[in-house]
């Protein structure tokens, strides 16, 4: 602990604090050294998409002060940005802890610089924000959430005025006013309440209509319409629109976890309330078993990413990951809209560069472009955004369950994908085949590509370092093989430069700089290195791929690409 963090936490125990804050710095200050550094030794910082952090007293922690002074700068740049003094924001929040609070403490800064802050009455989903910017012609939003991220966790995320979380340049302006806010007395404190509004049903209402809109197998439903389906919202915001949709499309047999239906910030039966994690799914497989289920669907806390279960030739229940669910489903809307005959020259398809190739020869076989953009759906949101009038959206996603059809909502969209995924099961029984099926008829027709990932938590002060140290050794004394297979090309999203492993020069990314490395290898294989953006960790990202002539040597080519997973992830480990 040094001098300079005790002078920056004494600061908190000053009037401009509320008592129950300064108490527990106070207790900080004289017990707890680790933690009282761990939330001073720096600001919580305002990423390119906006806070996210542990929830408690200090600097570098989500509190009402935090929340409150990263508002401000937010207002002072929406006020620069749109001087005519008629500026409105949206906002949201998720069943997490505090979430109602912080997000009337943003409500009350906007209003105290003189913006409009429209506010939904009770939780709901993120899409639901990204909607409501766009529907109310508000120039930002926000919503108050750490998504998946354990309980301890809170966020606050931004949008922009196309309903897309913030992009360049507006997340660097953003975050340097956000920088010049160095202490609650900097924060405009005294608002008018009738800049504060409610954001009325009619707005939750349209979006019903318009994620029914995206129907595509009416008819198949109305035969499967009993279909079980088994529901778990996670104690998180779905509860509050998916099971409307479900029921305007028609499915009468839907079955939800009561024990999770009720929203609930401590998550009382799971240890993280995070859908690619077996474990938040376990009580819905465990219900889907008893009832003999067709299919499982779980949304996060903030109801942007799903998570699935189907069964498997056996008649068994397994979860499909990220890439797997994004193949059916792309899979649906281009195979559905041909059948419609509603399939445009003009639809592409968007991923991003950690979601699985087979996306991508899915769509160009079937005469479709694909965009590969950056990681994080803000980068999709803002492909929809730049060929608006000119591309058509049909669909797309990433590998971290994370899915969008339309262009109405510009995030990411559980509410919508679970009920497209739910229509395309419905679609899938018509013909009398299974999901799991139809996934290994794609992987005959486009080459079977099997993805797995690590996520390695480096958490305080000295994981980023680590995690900074790593990135450099990966950058800078790169393999020269993987798996006894040959390196052929690094991708530096940072340098923007593709090289050999001898350092010649290839060529250049096409993309913003990110920090994110790729290795791409003799065999097909490719390996991906990037930390989070939102959390303390380092990510690694592991595809291969082989040809799959017939439904008969799945097992074995199936166990080929499972062993040859393993064996770069072993080796990555050991790097």
């Amino acid at each position: 602990m040094t001098p300079e963090i005790t002078k920056k936490a004494q600061q908190w125990l000053s009037s401009d604090y509320d008592e129950a804050t300064r108490n527990a710095v106070k207790h900080l200050l004289d017990s707890d050294p680790k933690e009282l550094t761990d939330s001073f030794y720096t600001q919580l910082e305002f990423g390119t998409g906006g806070l996210r952090g542990l929830m408690g007293v200090g600097t570098n922690r989500m509190n009402n002060y935090t929340v409150m002074m990263a508002t401000q700068g937010l207002a002072t740049y929406i006020n620069q940005q749109f001087p005519n003094g008629k500026s409105k924001v949206a906002i949201a929040y998720d069943s997490r802890n505090n979430s109602p609070l912080f997000a009337r403490k943003a409500a009350e800064v906007l209003a105290a610089n003189g913006i409009e802050a429209h506010v939904f009455a009770e939780l709901r989903p993120t899409p639901l924000l990204s909607f409501a910017v766009r529907q109310l012609g508000c120039q930002a939003g926000i919503v108050v959430t750490a998504s998946h991220n354990p309980k301890e966790y809170n966020g606050y995320k931004v949008y922009w005025d196309d309903g897309g979380q913030i992009l360049p340049p507006h997340d660097k302006n953003i975050i340097w006013e956000v920088e010049k806010i160095k202490g609650i007395a900097d924060v405009k404190k005294n608002f008018d309440s009738s800049l504060i509004k409610t954001i009325g049903p009619e707005v939750e209402e349209l979006y019903l209509q318009k994620v029914k809109a995206l129907s595509l197998a009416a008819d198949a439903v109305k035969r499967q319409e009993n279909l079980k389906t088994v529901y778990t919202p996670i104690h998180g915001t779905g509860i509050t629109l998916l099971p409307k949709c479900l029921e305007n499309f028609g499915f009468k047999n839907v079955t939800i976890i009561r024990e999770q239906a009720t929203p609930d910030g401590n998550f009382p039966t799971v240890v993280s309330p995070n859908p690619e994690e077996k474990a938040a799914m376990d009580m819905a497989m465990k219900k889907a078993d008893e009832i003999d289920a067709d299919l499982v669907l779980a949304t996060d806390p903030d109801s942007d990413r799903v998570g699935i279960a189907i069964r498997n030739d056996k008649g068994e229940l397994v979860l499909l990951n990220g890439n797997q669910t994004a193949i059916l489903l792309i899979n649906f809307l281009i195979q559905k809209n041909k059948e419609n005959g509603t399939l445009k020259p003009n639809h592409y398809v968007g991923k991003t560069i950690v979601t699985t190739y087979m996306l991508d020869h899915m769509a160009t076989q079937n005469g479709l472009k694909v965009y590969n953009t950056l990681t994080g759906f803000k980068y999709i949101a803002e492909l929809i955004r730049n060929l608006e009038g000119q591309e058509v959206f049909l669909g797309g996603g990433e590998e971290s369950y994370g899915y969008l059809a339309g262009e109405f909502v510009r995030d990411k969209d559980a509410i919508l994908s679970a009920t497209l995924i739910a229509e395309m099961c419905a679609w899938a029984a018509d013909k009398g085949l299974s999901l799991y099926s139809m996934l290994k008829g794609l992987y005959v027709d486009y080459g079977f590509y099997k993805e797995s990932l690590i996520s390695v938590t480096k958490k305080g002060m000295d994981g980023l370092a680590e995690i900074t140290a790593l990135m450099d050794k990966f950058r800078n004394t790169p393999p020269q093989s993987l798996n006894e297979t040959a390196v052929l090309r690094i991708k530096d999203y940072k340098t923007q430069k593709i090289q050999d492993t001898a350092g010649t020069i290839l060529g250049h990314t096409q993309m913003p700089k990110s920090n994110v490395l790729q290795y791409e290898l003799a065999d097909g294989s490719l390996v991906t290195i990037r930390p989070s953006g939102t959390e303390p960790k380092i990510k690694y990202y592991f595809s291969v791929n082989v040809d799959l002539k017939s439904l008969g040597e799945y097992e074995a080519v199936n166990a080929v690409l499972e062993a040859r997973l393993r064996k770069l992830e072993e080796e990555m480990k050991g790097f």
